[in-house]
């Protein structure tokens, strides 16, 4: 898709400016961003297609009180289980290999962080998955693009022994400190919400997990991006992030690399909403790395 009418176009700023989410709940007079008006026409911004999953798909509601969507593809799932936070579900069920559960919760990261702040959800939310399921998996993926974050953060504080592997997709956010103030500005991020994400990227970087962290360029300006949560990232593990220029997934555009390990950080060119939506489809290449 290389190019948007109107409407779409205003579609998608409204979808960057309700799915990026800061870290915590601003006031209602105060902006939670500053969200790009533009809308980029140059790079193909490929979708994945809304169509019919090979395989059964079920719900799960038991446990969230949300409709959680789940798909038993008809091909084997030797890859175990994975959850992926935020997004049309279509989407992840376009990844093979895996049992595959959908989970919205809503607009921001704290109504993805709250149900999971419970030690007892996800381990529950697993069970059930199973159960629906008629499989056991001894390895949990965790997927998550934009807010989705918010959810996987609480299950590596909870669970972190649980996980084999998470993909982080442009959505890997935390404040400044002082509140708004932005490095240029003197302020520094939040190192305590990002601490749960280091640990299980110094294992992966270790070879015992896996992770794979994309972001944007887009600078929401009221709290962090995933830029500089990303130089964090690397930073205090000692990684050198070199620029390149490839081709991604979709038609996006690789700038920069770090790897070490299992773990792979990935920056790509863009700050608007289309941008931003192109790592979301993103997920099944990734994956299938």
């Amino acid at each position: 898709m290389t190019g948007l009418n109107a409407p779409n176009r205003w579609l998608l700023v409204a979808a960057l400016t309700f799915s990026v989410a800061a870290c915590e709940q601003k006031p209602a007079n105060m902006m939670a961003q500053y969200p790009s008006p533009m809308a980029e026409e140059v790079r193909a911004h490929e979708r994945i297609h809304d169509q019919l999953a090979k395989g059964d798909t079920l719900s799960v509601t038991a446990v969230l009180n949300r409709r959680v969507r789940v798909l038993v593809p008809e091909a084997p799932a030797d890859q175990g289980l994975l959850i992926h936070f935020h997004g049309a579900a279509y989407v992840p069920f376009a990844v093979t290999g895996y049992v595959v559960a959908s989970v919205n919760l809503g607009s921001g990261s704290g109504a993805y962080e709250r149900p999971f702040a419970d030690p007892e959800v996800f381990p529950n939310l697993v069970r059930a998955l199973e159960a629906a399921s008629g499989t056991a998996f001894n390895q949990v993926t965790l997927s998550g693009w934009s807010a989705g974050y918010g959810s996987i953060r609480a299950i590596l504080r909870e669970h972190p022994d649980r996980i084999a592997q998470v993909v982080l997709l442009d959505g890997l956010h935390t404040d400044y400190v002082p509140d708004r103030t932005t490095l240029f500005d003197g302020g520094h991020l939040n190192a305590g919400k990002l601490e749960p994400f280091l640990v299980f990227a110094r294992q992966a970087a270790a070879g015992t997990r896996r992770m794979i962290i994309t972001h944007s360029e887009i600078f929401p300006g009221t709290y962090a991006s995933t830029t500089e949560t990303a130089a964090f990232i690397a930073a205090a593990l000692g990684l050198e992030r070199k620029a390149v220029l490839e081709w991604g997934p979709g038609g996006m555009q690789l700038i920069s690399r770090a790897e070490q390990g299992n773990l792979t950080i990935l920056g790509y060119a863009g700050n608007t909403a289309p941008d931003h939506v192109d790592h979301l489809h993103a997920l099944p290449a990734l994956l299938s790395r």
